[in-house]
């Protein structure tokens, strides 16, 4: 019994009802002080509660290993989508039994209440799911899932420490990224907000000779294929492919800024990454380039099957820097690995007019080479203040100040547009479906 209680005592726990049960002894020895007609009955109730507890114990450590448990994670996580979790359960005890589950996730969720509770008759099994939305990058730490047992008494508590160690590091938003690739392979991209553009003209590549479908270009109608066959017949013709497409990202402090949890450089790095996977389904050539005081990671254009695994291992790892983007630097780095005209997709953000000018110079020396398309970023809180009605004299002052933010956010899409260079301001929540329709945009009328 020494043995026993030194092996199991930290692992036993006293259950809701045993301190009731404990309650109502004392109280009615208390009353037999008082009420003599009670006689031996609190020694009677005590002794039944103590065999209780003693059958209790039996019944629960009878059995070496009366639950089994498996938590269930994926090898990585997906930054900012919501990740399934599962948690499987055997019951091997002969008994019914109520199950209480603590799970020690890592500390960046900053959760402390996920507590599972459940009931599992003999030899079933039960599967329990939850989600985790992790909004930064890097290795997150799964610690002990924590099994506490009740057998029908629910005297007693039996703890079981199931060993789940576990570092899974937590990569761009690869979720959506399939999402996209899904809906882009099967056609289906107008289901999650992109929209289906209309071809300027096509290429002078032909493909095909292949049945009309409503949607088709009626001056593409084959008439010599149509009267042979009886049916409708349209010309083909493929899309310019091997085109590229380099997605810039600027690390500076500017896309520090947090949305929704995630930082405005998460955002731009799961909306390259998604960029990147359609532009290679396309047939384009995708590559990378991130920019901070210095030129960050490069990775040339290029279509081959493990390009987006490149892509991603160089994202995983970019953090903000707290310095200015050195636009001359990029400016070098682009002419030096770009030996084509290609789409760049600049990720960036200003919040004044005076930063776009310090940056406008080398954004022109680019343009002049290459199609570029800046995107950055739309201040929603401001622009939220500046759309709510004012109620007194100081709301007046902050909804003034707001107007001139977000109208300076309006005249920088002009500046550039003035200097031939495309733009785009858009809600970080937006981000991703803007861009794919943007680059499709510019695929459709062929402006690379």
């Amino acid at each position: 019994m020494k043995n026993f209680f030194r092996k199991y005592y930290t692992d036993l726990f006293l259950g809701t009802r045993l301190f009731i049960a404990i309650g109502v002894c004392v109280t009615l020895f208390l009353f037999s002080f008082f009420i003599p007609i009670l006689g031996d009955l609190p020694y009677f109730v005590f002794a039944v509660l103590m065999a209780l507890v003693i059958v209790d114990l039996l019944l629960l450590y009878r059995t070496e290993r009366g639950v089994f448990l498996r938590r269930e994670i994926p090898e990585r996580l997906s930054n900012g989508d919501d990740n399934e979790l599962k948690i499987y359960l055997e019951n091997f005890y002969s008994f019914p039994v109520s199950i209480g589950i603590i799970d020690e996730i890592p500390f960046q969720f900053q959760k402390r209440d996920l507590w599972f509770t459940t009931n599992l008759a003999s030899r079933e099994q039960k599967s329990i799911s939850y989600l985790l939305r992790p909004t930064k990058r890097g290795e997150y730490d799964f610690g002990l899932t924590r099994l506490y047992v009740q057998s029908p008494l629910k005297l007693l508590s039996r703890r079981f420490n199931v060993a789940g160690d576990k570092i899974v590091p937590v990569y761009p938003s690869f979720l959506k990224m399939r999402q996209y690739e899904l809906m882009a392979v099967s056609n289906r991209l107008t289901d999650i907000g992109i929209k289906k553009m209309r071809r300027v003209g096509h290429s002078m590549e032909f493909d095909q000779v292949k049945n009309y479908v409503p949607g088709d270009d009626y001056r593409t109608i084959n008439w010599k294929a149509t009267a042979r066959k009886g049916d409708l017949m349209v010309n083909s013709y493929t899309d310019e492919k091997a085109q590229h497409v380099y997605c810039v990202i600027d690390k500076s402090r500017a896309m520090k800024m947090p949305f929704e949890g995630l930082s405005l450089l998460d955002y731009a790095i799961n909306a390259s990454l998604i960029l990147s996977s359609v532009a290679l389904i396309k047939e384009d050539k995708a590559g990378l380039i991130t920019i901070a005081e210095k030129t960050g990671s490069i990775v040339p254009a290029d279509r081959r099957p493990m390009q987006l695994n490149k892509i991603m291992d160089v994202l995983y790892k970019e953090k903000t820097r707290y310095l200015e983007a050195d636009m001359e630097a990029l400016y070098i780095s682009i002419r030096a690995t770009l030996k084509q005209r290609s789409l760049v997709v600049f990720f960036t953000n200003f919040e004044s007019m005076s930063a776009l000018e310090r940056q406008l110079p080398f954004l022109k020396r680019i343009a002049k080479f290459h199609l570029l398309l800046v995107v950055f970023f739309e201040n929603t809180t401001l622009k939220s203040l500046s759309e709510k009605p004012a109620e007194n004299v100081e709301g007046i002052y902050i909804k003034t100040i707001a107007e001139k933010f977000a109208f300076e956010k309006k005249l920088m899409v002009k500046e550039l547009a003035k200097h031939g260079i495309l733009s785009m301001l858009t809600p970080p929540q937006n981000l991703t479906v803007n861009v794919v329709n943007r680059y499709l945009a510019i695929k459709a009328r062929q402006q690379i």
